[in-house]
């Protein structure tokens, strides 16, 4: 025979542990499907585009592009940002070079 006597202080223990690793976790596995759902429509927007469903296809894979775009947005911006400097930066030097 088990003891049990000790089994509901284990059961709380384990629950308040699980839902502290919950805690952790859910932002992570949020942020991970907040991009794979777009990811996932470009990809079946390509796949209906391949198999002959051009327009479903087409218009599946803007909606995609478009949530992306969106959902990176906090990204992209700085690095046209700085993209736009470094250009900026070789018309600078490319003009220097130059002799008329």
């Amino acid at each position: 025979m088990q003891n049990r006597r000790g089994n509901g202080f284990a059961v709380v223990l384990i629950v308040i542990g699980a839902i502290m690793l919950l805690g952790i976790a859910l932002p992570l596995i949020h942020g991970i499907f907040r991009i794979l759902f777009p990811v996932l429509l470009v990809a079946l927007g390509y796949y209906g585009i391949k198999n002959g469903r051009k327009t479903i296809g087409w218009i599946a894979m803007f909606i995609g592009i478009m949530w992306l775009l969106a959902k990176l947005s906090w990204i992209i911006g700085p690095l046209l940002g700085i993209a736009l400097v470094v250009w900026g930066i070789s018309v600078l030097k490319g003009r220097r070079n130059r002799t008329y």
